[in-house]
């Protein structure tokens, strides 16, 4: 599915996205290897049973990759020059192996580019929720987005 070009989104546009995913064990401890982050609460579950969690994290990163990685097929995928920056990023709820995210994204801004006759910057927010409804992870977004070619 390709994504959305500029003139496509409109501000209060609402996205509830198909796509889901059940983080593994695997896909924690790999991208915390890979991002050499040595925290033991992602890496260590004896060390983990001693925290209030009682087990491993989720490393909060891949967390907000995946949630916005389930947003693209439906609003950027092969239509975006580049991201421009993320704020506002929360973790309200820890992610534990074994959780399934799914997305949900709201376009807050929609703007033509001052110095690029053609893209727009669009600022999304998009939210991470968990099996059970539970929000784990929020952010706002902004990309610079192509517009529909003449």
């Amino acid at each position: 599915m390709a994504g959305l070009y500029f003139e496509e989104f409109a501000e209060g546009q609402a996205f509830e996205h198909a796509l889901s995913r059940t983080v593994t064990e695997m896909d924690n401890v790999l991208f915390t290897a890979l991002t050499m982050n040595p925290q033991p609460l992602h890496l260590d579950a004896e060390f983990a049973r001693t925290t209030e969690f009682g087990r491993p994290l989720v490393n909060s990163i891949f967390t907000l990759g995946l949630v916005i990685g389930i947003t693209v097929g439906d609003t950027t995928l092969g239509t975006t020059v580049a991201n421009l920056g993320m704020t506002d990023v929360r973790f309200p709820k820890p992610v534990f192996h074994g959780d399934t995210i799914r997305a949900r994204t709201t376009v807050v801004s929609v703007r033509k580019s001052r110095s690029r006759a053609d893209a727009g910057i669009v600022e999304f927010e998009h939210i991470g929720l968990n099996q059970r409804g539970e929000t784990v992870a929020s952010c706002r977004r902004a990309a610079l987005m192509k517009t529909r070619p003449a």
